[in-house]
């Protein structure tokens, strides 16, 4: 039996996200049951809006840490109350728009599939021509089609099995939904990433600071998740394990590879040569960043098919400035973990 709208809620997130929220939320309006909006503090009057459209609204106690995790648990939990023959659940962030045709397309592809627990379809950036960090950002998303290990912020899921998984963990400021695949693949569940429009997401990214700020956070995330997971599943399996061994690769390593070249350029320069010594470092330091632009070149060619070329090179630049960043974020990490300190959400968006 086919799927109604009666049987599907959505659960959208949001902490001060102005007109990108009206957007998501006019987006669900009239296409499922029950709307629940989940409000993380939010200072620009998103709460009345909400209210406005008849929105269900979920105000989160600011006084415990706040996570994207946490506001997605306390809105699927209200849903429930609201709608207990709910059937799917439409997981929506608040910097995104639904496009009009995707629950009918994802519901229908859940109703064909019953090994399939979540459904994601093509999340684009709504104005990558504003910046090349929105740009970045349009590259990212475009990941490919057919089973996938997990689906990001925007996916639709069947109501038993996310309920019998405990939801998302709370205790990740990032990685909150590669962990969730994970225990549901680990339990036979399957996630498909389809060829649909799913959701027009909003970045909003227009300074190198914001940029920079996202991705030490991911880097942050990223090593929280490997941290917790790391020993318990295969490497193959543990979210993030690429991305936080390559960081440290290409900055600690790195580091350390470049000072030996130079070392060694200087041993083999004539004793007493400043001049030619000083070319030696020089060298050691070109060949040194040559390794991180061929890297960039080849990073690059792995994206050529999903974009031009120029967006394709300056992604893999930005993805190798990124490891610093990654790095950054890895070793504020490891402060707070060593000090005690309570793991925060780390905002980008102004």
């Amino acid at each position: 039996m086919s799927t109604t709208p009666q049987q599907i809620g959505a659960v959208a997130i949001a902490r001060n996200e102005g007109e990108r929220l009206k957007n998501c939320l006019r987006s669900l309006t009239g296409k499922c049951a029950t709307i629940v909006y989940v409000d993380s503090g939010s200072t620009d009057r998103s709460v009345e809006f909400a209210k406005s459209l008849g929105v269900e609204v979920v105000e989160l106690d600011m006084s415990k840490p706040f996570s994207m995790a946490r506001a997605r648990n306390a809105g699927f939990a209200r849903l429930r109350e609201i709608l207990p023959t709910m059937k799917y659940v439409q997981f929506v962030d608040g910097d995104c728009e639904l496009d009009p045709n995707w629950l009918p397309t994802g519901t229908a592809w859940l109703d064909s599939h019953s090994e399939t627990v979540a459904v994601c379809g093509r999340r684009r950036e709504r104005f990558p021509e504003k910046s090349i960090y929105n740009q970045i950002c349009d590259i990212e998303w475009n990941t490919p089609v057919g089973p996938a290990k997990s689906c990001g912020g925007d996916a639709l899921m069947r109501v038993a099995t996310f309920a019998a998984s405990g939801g998302y963990s709370e205790q990740l400021i990032a990685g909150e939904e590669p962990e969730l695949c994970l225990r549901l693949r680990n339990v036979g569940g399957k996630i498909d990433r389809i060829d649909a429009e799913m959701t027009r997401h909003d970045a909003a990214i227009l300074t190198f600071a914001a940029w920079w700020k996202r991705t030490l956070r991911g880097g942050y995330g990223a090593l929280d998740v490997f941290t917790r997971l790391r020993g318990k599943v295969p490497d193959a399996d543990v979210p993030f394990h690429h991305l936080t061994t390559s960081a440290a690769s290409w900055t600690d390593r790195w580091l350390i590879l470049v000072a030996i070249i130079v070392a060694i350029a200087v041993l083999i320069a004539p004793a007493g040569n400043l001049a030619i010594q000083a070319e030696a470092v020089a060298v050691g330091f070109v060949i040194g960043i040559g390794l991180q632009f061929f890297q960039a070149f080849r990073i690059g060619l792995h994206v050529r098919n999903r974009t031009s070329f120029g967006n394709a090179m300056i992604y893999g630049i930005f993805t190798m400035i990124g490891k610093w960043a990654q790095r950054a974020g890895q070793r504020r990490y490891g402060s707070d973990v060593r000090a005690g300190r309570v793991i925060k959400i780390i905002e980008y968006k102004q």
